[in-house]
């Protein structure tokens, strides 16, 4: 047990990890499910593996490039709660903030034919903005253009 215990504590001192995330990677060196189980239930309390502090720290860190879909499912994917999910996103800020700024940096100008325009549009929703959010963006883009 100590030994997979040091390893947990490696893993968690690179970066943090959600509970599912570290029970997969430390799966093929423990002896059984349930001595990785009792390993992961003693680092909780200790406030070392926390599924909420991981979710507000991966938000936090890719929400300048993705929207709050492509969060959440990065998110499920790490085995996070929804709960846990839904108390992290508001942390992103606004989405269509962050989309018109990924729209900015990613292309900058309105498009000049229909095929850039959903060219520009599948690019958004490839990185996970809502519907809304990718319209109001190209309104907002076209406003600035007319004036």
């Amino acid at each position: 047990m100590p030994s997979l215990r040091v390893r947990a504590l490696q893993l968690l001192s690179r970066r943090d990890h959600s509970r599912a995330e570290l029970k997969s990677k430390l799966a093929a060196e423990a002896e059984s499910a349930d001595l990785l189980d009792a390993v992961l239930e003693t680092l909780e309390p200790e406030r070392l593996l926390c599924d909420q502090r991981f979710a507000s720290q991966r938000v936090i860190a890719r929400a300048r490039r993705y929207g709050n879909g492509r969060l959440k499912q990065e998110l499920r994917q790490s085995g996070v709660s929804d709960e846990d999910i839904a108390a992290a996103l508001p942390e992103a800020g606004d989405e269509i903030e962050r989309c018109q700024a990924v729209w900015a940096r990613k292309f900058g100008q309105l498009p000049q034919t229909p095929a850039e325009r959903a060219k520009q549009m599948r690019f958004l929703q490839y990185r996970g903005f809502s519907g809304e959010a990718i319209t109001q963006t190209m309104r907002r883009a076209m406003r600035g253009a007319d004036e």
